[in-house]
């Protein structure tokens, strides 16, 4: 089963840390946010396959844009 992860809030993509194809483990760092001059890093809830990275570094998410899916 997939496992979508979605921005929670209004951020730009800071730095891209995996890229698809990436092995992930759970709690791995995917992308890190940087909003109001602080950093937040999306942790992977569960392990698997990067099939999909849905940012770039230097893009804007809004509160529940797809980021990444983990297979």
């Amino acid at each position: 089963m997939a496992d979508e992860i979605r921005a929670e809030m209004v951020a730009n993509v800071w730095k891209v840390v995996a890229a698809t194809g990436d092995t992930i483990a759970e709690g791995d760092t995917l992308v890190i946010l940087e909003s109001m001059k602080m950093e937040i890093p999306v942790i992977a809830e569960s392990g698997g396959t990067l099939a999909q990275l849905a940012v770039n570094e230097g893009d804007v998410v809004q509160e529940g844009d797809l980021i990444a899916v983990i297979e």
